[in-house]
């Protein structure tokens, strides 16, 4: 190779070299961009190689950065859904306390003049603005639940855009490498940055093929993207429960099964789930239950009294009604029926009640534990934690029913007296009786709730639980941004772009060009004074 060759690759990797550099520094915020470095060979013959641009890409902290992403997307949905709710709580003109306490102390004051109508109406008065509050607190809770599910749409919406974009850069790049041999780091890194994306909305696990294509799984090993192929999610209504949405998964043979919230264990999309399951649910169970416990409690005693009319007290407030759900692909033709017969023995849960080959078999949703239950054959009645449940017609082997009695009871509880006279004060008809009025006062120091805790106090367990709920979240939360934040910071170490750096390389690259060409002009003036001596 003549010195002219030499020169000349050595200007084309300077080149290369100011190519690679401009390219890093230009791209110095792009999203998922990773810094290129030149890679210069010694030719075979003599002078230098260009190689090629290599990405600084490490694949396992990539990994682990997806993972920690995802985690950290869990927690943060989960916290800004959780605050709603605890906001409300604390708020003192909007939390239940308040009201109950308000509500006791009239009935208080009528039971001192159990004749007087001022007193009478500031009862029917507080019973009204306890109804009215509780009634608005779930309305508000119903509102978050709308919300959760307009968001697990939108989620799915945009991981079946994500996967689709990935399967088609999957084909790019095979293509790519195909024709030229070289790796196209612009669609590596598109397709690197669209699988973070990915990682933040839920749980998947990433293996790259030997073609170099990427193989993408949710959790339980269901592919999402394999090669070109892509396979999508669906949000609909949940086969166990027609009110709630569900994630769905289309498999390769077209068919469509319903995904269990577990599978979800990282990203926005799992902290929506497990916001819905751990928080919302269980906080509008207890809501539902303090308000079946306090009604029945209080029809009964009222029930007992006697109005200033001489009648006898007629029930006092009026609650929702359990409802039950029938699995949408049941076998059979059974139909469950629900009833609260013991309003103290209710706990704040939902319900599946499956038939296996021994029996049926009834769990807790929000712990999976198994609930012991009583079965009459003669009426096909199941009784457990202060309900019945009748099956209506002929249940199959693997047939199973959603059992919710107390979700919807304060939607419809209602305050049924109008007038203060209907207010059972009396045991008698004597003047000045107020017994009957004692003894609803005296409902408030009662253990109803479960047997073995007042109203008073099982708001203060509600409270207690959401507030234990936000601390770990936030504890969580704190400490993996932390480690968020290092994955990020070692990412950026390897293929982040520093300009500092590039800078220099910038002066280097500029420097060696000059130094090729000065070694073609020396080349020149050697040739052109070899020529003048002939």
């Amino acid at each position: 190779m003549s010195i002219f060759s030499i020169g000349l690759s050595g200007l084309r990797a300077a080149q290369s070299g100011l190519y690679t550099t401009s390219g890093n520094i230009s791209n110095v915020n792009t999203p998922g961009y990773n810094r290129e470095l030149l890679q210069l060979g010694e030719s075979r013959s003599s002078g230098v190689s260009v190689l090629g641009s290599q990405r600084q890409f490490n694949q396992f902290v990539a990994t682990r950065l997806n993972a920690a992403s995802g985690s950290l997307a869990s927690l943060e949905t989960y916290h800004n859904q959780v605050r709603q709710i605890d906001n409300l709580l604390s708020d003192e003109r909007s939390g239940l306390a308040p009201v109950m306490q308000n509500f006791f102390s009239a009935l208080g004051q009528m039971n001192s003049h159990p004749a007087d109508p001022a007193a009478r109406a500031g009862v029917l008065g507080t019973a009204s603005t306890l109804v009215s509050q509780y009634k608005a607190f779930d309305s508000y809770l119903e509102d978050i639940e709308r919300s959760v599910n307009n968001e697990i749409s939108f989620e799915v919406n945009s991981i079946n855009a994500l996967t689709e974009q990935i399967a088609t850069l999957n084909r790019e790049i095979l293509v790519a490498r195909t024709g030229t041999g070289e790796a196209p780091n612009s669609l590596l890194n598109q397709r690197d940055q669209l699988v973070h994306e990915l990682s933040q909305k839920l749980d998947v696990r990433v293996h790259e093929q030997k073609t170099g294509s990427y193989t993408i799984s949710l959790s339980n090993g269901s592919p999402l993207v394999a090669g070109d192929s892509f396979y999508t999610l669906e949000a609909k209504a949940d086969e166990n429960d027609p009110t709630r949405t569900a994630v769905f998964y289309n498999d390769v043979s077209g068919h469509q099964r319903q995904l269990a919230d577990s599978v979800f264990n990282r990203g926005s999309l799992g902290g929506l789930l497990e916001f819905r399951s751990k928080s919302l649910d269980t906080i509008r169970n207890q809501v539902g239950q303090m308000v079946v416990v306090f009604a029945d409690a209080f029809n009964q005693q009222h029930q007992q009294g006697v109005d200033l009319n001489q009648q006898p007290g007629g029930q006092m407030f009026a609650t929702g009604k359990p409802v039950a759900y029938s699995h949408a692909r049941n076998s059979g033709n059974a139909v469950a029926t629900v009833e609260i017969v013991n309003s103290s023995a209710l706990s704040a849960a939902d319900y599946d009640v499956r038939l296996t080959d021994t029996g049926y078999l009834v769990t807790r949703v929000d712990n999976g534990k198994e609930v012991t239950a009583a079965f009459d054959a003669a009426t096909n009645t199941l009784s457990f934690n202060g309900v019945d449940v009748t099956l209506n017609g002929n249940a199959e082997v693997g047939d199973s029913f959603r059992i919710r009695p107390l979700a919807h009871q304060t939607q419809s509880f209602e305050l049924l007296l109008s007038d203060g006279s209907e207010i059972a004060a009396a045991q008698s008809t004597a003047s000045g009786d107020n017994r009957n009025g004692l003894a609803m006062l005296n409902l408030q120091n009662e253990l109803l709730v479960e047997g073995s805790g007042t109203f008073s106090q099982a708001y203060g367990t509600m409270i207690s639980t959401l507030g234990n709920q936000i601390n770990v979240v936030q504890a969580n939360l704190a400490a993996q941004q932390g480690l968020t934040e290092q994955l990020h910071m070692l990412q950026q170490a390897e293929s982040g772009v520093n300009l500092d750096e590039e800078a220099a390389n910038l002066i280097r690259y500029q420097q060696y060009y000059m130094a090729n060409a000065k070694v073609i002009e020396t080349a020149t003036t050697i040739l052109d004074t070899i020529l003048q001596l002939r």
